[in-house]
């Protein structure tokens, strides 16, 4: 009995003795994340996070709506219902034209390899007949695997179905990124605004939507005068006689001419898709920076191929400012001001939806998943049209902060959450683009991240278009794992 009293006791201190270091360790562990931290919240709920910048599901304005429906009634097209499901599709399946270089370098990979086929082959070749067959081997297999990109016409009819297809989800994204300035710089109030590739005005409506009668100049540029008419019937709700909804509103074929003329907002929304090749798209995209003197927007469709066009934009901005010396970037100043920071031409920090300026990590992987964003809307009550839709979207946010409020508003430095959080049995699985430039995949729990389940409690309430938590928060949780 003694022996068994004497193992029970030494069984009870051993099990005392882990319970102690067991809240030993607690205890430094909570120590540890009470050191000083950045208050991002500034005292509100966790659900009010600054992160927090998506949209409740967005509707059209009342008299934006009222005017599309009278337009397409008005227009009475066939099969409007097919055709407005064509066009959506053929829209988010387009790709960008396959350029000369490229086709040709496929040409020649693949006649080389026909030819040592060829040559493998045992016995006499009749060298022309085989060059013969081989071209029109290679013609076939070029027509066959090359994406044949055609420009968009834009008809009256055409702009009609257009209005059907895409008005409420054009109107969605834009005022989707739009919020993104107005959320992370609040105090930011437009005066001018120019919309190149404007179509049926959505990003007017959009950005009166977000700053109000602050907008005393909004230009919008398109190359298809149908367009441009429907646009202008949309704001006097589709009465010519009408005063238009939206004051200071001109529509223009051509962008502005002077390189002086500048304005405090530039939106390219599914605009770049529409230009034919590479060098095209870089000219429009160095114009509008020219032409910007706050925020470049850009939005396109969320596919591989919307990604990968804003990042060639935003990749041709940064290798254009980094091949200028010091001395260039001073004469390229149209603010002397700026010219102490960055040169006014070029941009000076990317605001969204990429943390960093370094290169793509989701282009750096296999098979490529694009980065894009989501946000629900009421599209138009029309037949064949659910109650609502959910509109993926890619954008990018460039801005020419100047130093000071650079470095405010890098006091946090936000991740970008990739992918849907996925909430799990006491922990929730975030995948984030850094700031660093890197992909992380962090796995936040109740017990390890904030004081009073504070960290936990944000990371719940996030969805896939979220900013998340501060570089501070990430490189401390890092090390604790």
């Amino acid at each position: 009995y003694l022996k068994m009293a004497s193992r029970s006791y030494i069984a009870c201190v051993l099990c005392q003795r882990a319970v102690q270091l067991k809240m030993t360790y607690r205890g430094m562990s909570t120590a540890a994340h009470q050191q000083p931290q950045v208050d991002f919240l500034k005292g509100a709920l966790h659900r009010k996070h600054p992160g927090v910048t998506n949209l409740n599901t967005l509707r059209l304005p009342e008299e934006l709506q009222v005017a599309a429906l009278s337009v397409i009634h008005r227009a009475q097209i066939m099969r409007l219902q097919e055709r407005t499901q064509s066009l959506t599709n053929f829209l988010w399946s387009r790709k960008r034209a396959i350029e000369d270089v490229t086709l040709k370098q496929k040409a020649i990979s693949l006649e080389k390899e026909l030819w040592e086929k060829e040559m493998a082959k045992r016995g006499d070749i009749d060298e022309q007949a085989v060059e013969d067959r081989i071209r029109k081997k290679v013609l076939s297999e070029l027509r066959r695997t090359t994406y044949h990109w055609t420009p968009l016409k834009y008809d009256e009819d055409l702009g009609v179905v257009y209005m059907a297809a895409r008005l409420a989800g054009a109107y969605a994204a834009v005022r989707r990124a739009l919020n993104e300035i107005k959320k992370r710089d609040s105090c930011f109030t437009p005066h001018s605004l120019l919309d190149f590739g404007s179509g049926l005005g959505t990003v007017v409506w959009a950005s009166h939507s977000c700053w109000g009668d602050s907008l005393k100049e909004m230009v919008c540029v398109d190359s298809s005068g149908p367009m441009n008419t429907l646009a202008e019937r949309l704001l006097k709700g589709d009465d010519e006689r009408g005063e238009p909804h939206i004051k200071h509103v001109y529509f223009r074929q051509f962008l502005p001419v002077s390189p002086k003329v500048q304005f405090d907002v530039v939106v390219a929304a599914f605009t770049l898709s529409e230009l034919p090749n590479v060098k095209d798209r870089e000219d429009a995209v160095f114009t509008l920076w020219r032409k910007t003197s706050s925020y470049l927007v850009l939005v396109e469709n969320g596919t591989k191929e919307g990604h990968q066009m804003l990042m060639e934009a935003r990749d041709t901005l940064l290798n254009r400012r980094l091949s200028l010396t010091p001395d260039q970037r001073r004469c390229a100043c149209f603010k002397p001001s700026h010219s102490v920071f960055w040169p006014c031409l070029f941009l000076t920090v990317f605001f969204l939806q990429c943390p960093h300026e370094l290169m793509c990590p989701k282009l750096a992987h296999a098979p490529i998943v694009p980065c894009n964003f989501q946000q629900m809307y009421h599209p138009l009550p029309l037949p064949g049209h659910n109650e609502q839709l959910m509109e993926k979207f890619s954008y990018l946010i460039l801005t020419r902060a100047d130093q000071a409020k650079v470095e405010t508003q890098r006091d946090v430095e936000w991740a970008r959450l990739i992918a849907p959080v996925q909430p799990r049995s006491r922990h929730v699985h975030c995948r984030m683009c850094c700031p660093d430039g890197q992909l992380q995949h962090l796995v936040v729990t109740a017990r390890k991240h904030g004081s009073g389940q504070l960290f936990y409690s944000c990371s719940l309430v996030y969805s896939w278009v979220l900013l998340f938590f501060s570089l501070f928060f990430f490189f401390f949780f890092t090390r604790l794992y």
